[in-house]
Parts: C-alpha cells; sequence; structure tokens
C-alpha cells in the first residue's frame, strides 16, 4: 500500500470531521440557541460536508481495499464520517496502525 492513500483519506477525514462538528454547532445555534442567521450557514455547511463525505466514502473504501480490512472494520471507518468527532478517532488509530504497517514493510526490504 502507497502512503500516498493514507494520506488522502487522512486529509479527507480531517475535512469531514472538521465539517460536521461545524455543522453540528450550526444545528445547535439555529434550533437550541434561536441565532438568526443560522440557517444559511447550516445549509452552507450541510451541502458541503455532504459532497465531500462523498469524496471521503470513495477515499476510506480505496484505503481499505488496499489494506484488505474486513468488511466490518471497512465499514466502521465509513461510518466515521457521520458522528461528529468520531472521524478525529478513527483516523488516528487507522493511521498508527497502516504506518506500523507501513515501517515493518520498509523493514523486511531493507533485510532482504
Amino acid at each position: 500500500m502507497k502512503k500516498s492513500v493514507l494520506t488522502r483519506y487522512r486529509v479527507m477525514a480531517y475535512v469531514t470531521g472538521v465539517l460536521l462538528v461545524l455543522l453540528t454547532l450550526g444545528v445547535i445555534a439555529k434550533y437550541l440557541l434561536k441565532i438568526d442567521g443560522a440557517d444559511g450557514f447550516t445549509s452552507v455547511v450541510g451541502i458541503a460536508h455532504g459532497w465531500l463525505y462523498v469524496i471521503y466514502l470513495v477515499v476510506a473504501f480505496d484505503l481499505g481495499s488496499k489494506a484488505k480490512w474486513p468488511v466490518r472494520k471497512q465499514l466502521w471507518v465509513l461510518l466515521a464520517g457521520t458522528v461528529p468527532t468520531a472521524a478525529f478517532f478513527v483516523e488516528r488509530n487507522v493511521t498508527r496502525e497502516l504506518e506500523a504497517k507501513v515501517g515493518e514493510g520498509e523493514t523486511a526490504v531493507a533485510k532482504a
């Protein structure tokens, strides 16, 4: 697996996570705090998150297929973009795991 696949995933996980947190704050402002003008903010951020989440799904699926993850893990990573802040935690765990595997692969190649 190439490191560029992991980098693409990391970027999209952060973008999706930030937009989802902003969307959550916008919904709180709109419905709980009754702040005027929150309608436009939640609309724009919601649309952006929706489109970028689709790209996140493609990138995460590509990473999972190249990493040969089981379906259950793949689904967990795909759904992380729908739970506020989950994308950050899942991205960190995935990065640690895959960087360790990439490091092991490089060590094995260097020894050969």
